[in-house]
């Protein structure tokens, strides 16, 4: 391993933050720290029209890896060597590991969503909820369908963006998926085991936002999740909390996002607990 490593962050604004500070960058940065690296995280605005350019330049300095965000997690592919098998189902990038000149894309979004859930339910044999067809939606319904849930069903009010998801886990899990339309307040089904989220309703500023779900149909016992970070105990988690549900902030899936991709760059495992800390540092949680 070089004396020096460095780590291309492709960043567009995925974080609406009143602090000066990124977040993703203060939380790994205080994961090098910790673990006694020589490496750096920067945080590099790139326009699209120069994408092609950022990573060959990325791959002719020998860099270890980049996360990249929207608008080019899709766009990278093109520029890249390898897709990783969840990846290439999602079809979209948000890490890409140098593995001796040859980059490959990986998609740790869902996969991190996924570790914050089983520190609270396994998904196995669960009925899952998904808010949303973005992004984020297609990662957690392809990840949390891969470990094993029962049925996927996916809330969106675009109903072609929506099939889109579905027909992904139809075709590349064992669990069976739907789409139901959303019109007006969603009415969560009485035999639905986990809720979430994938959504940007309540991201800063827009905190006292939350999705059109009817809260009287959310339970005690219901697993309520939101894969927003900021702020980490949304408007929506509150309402949750307050029928019962037991709730997970969005912290928990940047976190582990994080960690699977320090790890993947680097051959060591960072401490999930230092960077978490950074992250509430930043957004004074």
């Amino acid at each position: 391993m070089p004396a020096e490593l460095n780590f291309l962050s492709l960043l567009t604004g995925c974080f609406a933050t009143p602090v000066a500070e990124n977040p993703t960058v203060a939380m790994v940065e205080a994961a090098y720290r910790a673990m006694g690296l020589d490496a750096r995280y920067i945080n590099c605005d790139v326009a699209p029209a120069d994408l092609g350019d950022a990573v060959r330049g990325a791959r002719a300095m020998g860099w270890r890896g980049f996360n990249c965000s929207l608008p080019h997690k899709v766009a990278v592919i093109d520029f890249i060597d390898e897709l990783a098998p969840s990846a290439e189902i999602i079809g979209a990038v948000n890490c890409v590991i140098n593995n001796e000149g040859r980059l490959i894309g990986e998609n740790t979004d869902g996969k991190g969503f996924l570790t914050s859930l089983e520190t609270v339910i396994d998904p196995r044999g669960r009925r899952v909820v998904v808010l949303g067809a973005g992004g984020a939606s297609r990662a957690i319904a392809v990840e949390t369908a891969l470990a094993g849930a029962a049925s996927i069903t996916v809330v969106n009010r675009d109903e072609a963006r929506g099939k889109a998801v579905v027909q992904l886990v139809r075709a590349h899990t064992q669990a069976t998926a739907d789409l139901v339309s959303w019109k007006g307040d969603y009415v969560v089904p009485e035999d639905a085991d986990i809720l979430i989220n994938a959504t940007s309703i309540g991201l800063f500023p827009g905190v006292d936002d939350v999705p059109a779900v009817d809260f009287n149909s959310i339970r005690p016992g219901l697993v309520v999740a939101d894969v927003i970070p900021n702020p980490p105990r949304t408007a929506f988690l509150k309402m949750a909390e307050s029928r019962g549900a037991l709730t997970l902030d969005g912290l928990g899936m940047l976190v582990n996002q994080g960690v699977i991709g320090i790890r993947l760059w680097t051959g060591r495992m960072p401490d999930a607990k230092v960077m978490r800390n950074a992250l509430e540092t930043v957004f004074g949680a």
